[in-house]
């Protein structure tokens, strides 16, 4: 039985390897150059204090592959699930040759778990090596990358570590217990995406951030946290600040919220939008011509009681996250199993 199964499995499993050995060949061959350019410009940087500029030069002439490396991650266990999952079971029922293995001495219950555990553990390994491949060659370029992609960001935490092993295997057996239910190719196929792509936008948005209790603070307002910065001219008294998904000395937390206060506790903005902050602009640091410029503003507009409001994910709960996540969907996968075997013993002949 294991020798049928890799015979109708290799051509996809020496496809898929070929692809990976590329991918690792490529980020091989320029991992090291990126870890050295990324080292000499700290060295250089901090010596006249200007690291925030060289991190923004340093994403922007990556970003493109950068963007592409993390895809591959992203879309790695939906085409098992799509390619590998649903077909796998579904095509031997339209075709009928499950009945002709059956009326072996093969089981029900040996003859998926062949399949399941050859082919799953092949997907598994090869997304896992994907991902950890990934994460060592995007290393530099995650530790200069701006908040909005920085690695504990929906986008990007998806594609690094160990998680897109959790995510193949889920992927892998929806299909196959798709397939079963529906117990044609093409709509399988369609269901599996659609409702793995749906369960994993809910899970950023619905169940990660929740993962362990979020942690809100209160800040001062800096560079680090305050995005734009305008002050009127008229004789209202007023400045415009717009504050960043940011928080200060937490580079490369997730930001949930970040919020702008006013000196009694009351939310002005959220992050993106303008607040309003009273502050004399005819005169003292806020003025057009006052001292220390737009510094010594943002010092006169702490000291009269402003703050930003964040609630976030620290950076140092990725690995946390990645075994939470990835052991939730390691639940999903093994729910899925067992109904894939009980359909398949009490409900499919």
């Amino acid at each position: 039985m294991i020798w049928l199964t890799w015979r109708q499995f290799r051509g996809s499993a020496a496809m898929m390897a070929a692809l990976l050995v590329l991918l690792a060949v490529a980020l091989a061959l320029t991992g090291p150059g990126l870890a050295a350019d990324y080292s000499a410009g700290i060295a250089a940087c901090t010596q006249d204090n200007t690291c925030d500029r060289f991190y923004d030069q340093f994403f922007d002439e990556y970003q493109t592959p950068f963007m592409a490396v993390s895809l591959v991650v992203l879309l790695l266990p939906a085409l098992v699930g799509l390619f590998w999952g649903a077909p796998l079971i579904t095509r031997e029922l339209e075709a009928g040759t499950h009945l002709m293995v059956w009326n072996q001495s093969v089981t029900r219950g040996r003859w998926l778990a062949v399949k399941l555990g050859l082919t799953g553990l092949t997907a598994m390994a090869f997304a896992g090596l994907c991902g950890l491949m990934v994460t060592w060659w995007s290393d530099p370029l995650d530790k200069s990358a701006a908040e909005s992609l920085a690695l504990m960001a929906p986008l990007v935490f998806g594609a690094r570590g160990i998680a897109p092993m959790g995510y193949a295997a889920f992927a892998f057996v929806l299909g196959i217990t798709v397939g079963m239910l529906v117990r044609r190719t093409l709509p399988a196929m369609a269901l599996t995406l659609a409702a793995f792509a749906a369960i994993q936008l809910a899970m950023p948005l619905l169940v990660r951030p929740h993962l362990m209790p979020p942690i809100t603070a209160t800040f001062e307002l800096s560079q680090a946290n305050v995005d734009g910065f305008y002050v009127s001219r008229d004789e209202g008294g007023t400045a415009s600040i717009v504050l960043e998904s940011a928080v200060p000395d937490h580079a490369g937390a997730w930001v949930l919220s970040s919020n702008l206060l006013d000196p009694s506790g009351r939310t002005i903005a959220g992050s993106g939008e303008p607040g309003t902050v009273q502050v004399s602009t005819t005169s003292g640091p806020c003025a057009p011509m006052g001292p220390r410029g737009m510094g010594g503003c943002t010092v006169e507009i702490n000291r009269l009681g402003y703050r930003q409001q964040a609630t976030y994910q620290p950076l140092e709960r990725f690995w946390p996250f990645q075994w939470m996540e990835t052991g939730i969907y390691a639940l999903f996968t093994l729910g899925l199993t067992l109904l894939s075997f009980w359909w398949i013993r009490r409900r499919l002949s």
